[in-house]
């Protein structure tokens, strides 16, 4: 039991944890916890609640959980992100240490993971307003560096050759996202259903394999406090084996997709800003992996939106049935027909008939 009170300040009933229980565990699988005294719930952390846990101490670690209640399978894996970083972390690569997993639900309501409180900065907003143009270049090449730095590291070497299947990674995930779509539908949208027909038909060959990190964004990653550097990527829950254009074509997406506040640069002017065009981007990736180019990219960003309007759907589904975890749960969910538009808008410019 906890030596005192325990303060959880701003975290909703629903949100609370088996405080003693996740005290007592703590306190056995974490080397150097000096037993709990406070946490907080972040506002992030859409698909796995995230939390900030103080020990007596006033040492900070980080608690990310699966959602309490009913769950589409295959979701939600905690296991997944930890054990990515437990693979990536002995390297040097930018990713938080990781301490403990906890996969019995009865600790604190679900399976949950703990790793260290990084420090530093996140940046929400992909125009960096608060930088000058070359602290926003040197961010831009450290997230693109980065991303490269993780498809050139030999995943079996670092142990994770288990996390996923080494070949044939698109039909898999079209087939993966197919089946969550479906198990979370909610209406029929033509656009979807014309990409579950499409997409397997035409999928590219794969030329390369590597540990892909699934959601690479600016706003998944912590800068250095003092310095434009990523220290550390976070969010591994969708990390697999597979094609790394599959993440660069994510990443790219933010060139094209507007969202203003958001990672997302499509529609704003970025001459003068010091962030790199798309072109430059792609040419920076290249050079640090050794590619010629990248391919045409219309096919890569009809499948990451399609592949996102099967994530969005299950956040839908899990507003729904109330068990979502963000407020802007709802706000996401309501961008599921516009992300299935611009998918099957992309699918046409790639070939797709009609």
């Amino acid at each position: 039991m906890a030596d005192k009170a325990i303060s959880a300040e701003g975290v909703a009933e629903k949100d609370r944890l088996k405080e003693d229980n996740l005290d007592a565990w703590m306190r056995e699988h974490v080397e150097g916890f000096a037993g709990l005294a406070a946490y907080t719930k972040f506002s992030g952390g859409q698909s796995n609640p995230t939390y900030r846990i103080e020990d007596a101490a006033g040492k900070a670690f980080v608690l990310r959980r699966k959602p309490f209640g009913k769950l589409l399978p295959s979701a939600h894996a905690v296991d997944r992100e930890y054990r990515a970083i437990v693979g990536l972390h002995p390297t040097g690569f930018p990713v938080a240490k990781p301490y403990a997993l906890c996969e019995d639900d009865k600790v604190v309501g679900s399976a949950f993971y703990i790793m260290e409180m990084v420090e530093g900065r996140t940046f929400w907003d992909g125009m960096l307003p608060e930088c000058d143009p070359a602290e926003r270049t040197s961010i831009y090449r450290s997230m693109i560096g980065t991303l490269a730095r993780l498809h050139t590291l030999d995943y079996i070497e670092i142990g994770l050759e288990g996390h996923g299947k080494p070949g044939n990674y698109f039909e898999r995930q079209i087939a993966t996202w197919t089946k969550q779509y479906r198990l979370a539908e909610t209406e029929t949208i033509y656009e979807v259903e014309r990409l579950i027909e499409w997409l397997p038909e035409t999928v590219p060959e794969q030329t390369r394999t590597s540990v892909i990190h699934g959601d690479y964004r600016i706003d998944n990653m912590i800068y250095a406090p003092d310095r434009p550097e990523v220290v550390a990527v976070l969010d591994w829950e969708l990390s697999t084996i597979g094609d790394p254009l599959a993440d660069f074509t994510y990443l790219a997406m933010n060139w094209v997709m507007e969202g203003k506040g958001t990672a997302s640069l499509g529609g704003e002017t970025l001459g003068g800003t010091g962030i790199p065009t798309l072109e430059e981007a792609a040419a920076l990736y290249c050079e640090l992996t050794e590619r010629d180019a990248v391919p045409d990219l219309n096919w890569y960003f009809s499948y990451n939106l399609f592949r996102l309007t099967g994530i969005l759907q299950g956040i839908k589904k899990r507003w729904l049935d109330g068990t979502a975890s963000s407020p802007e749960a709802e706000e996401r969910a309501k961008r599921v027909p516009e992300l299935a538009q611009a998918a099957w808008k992309f699918a046409k410019a790639a070939g797709a008939p009609g």
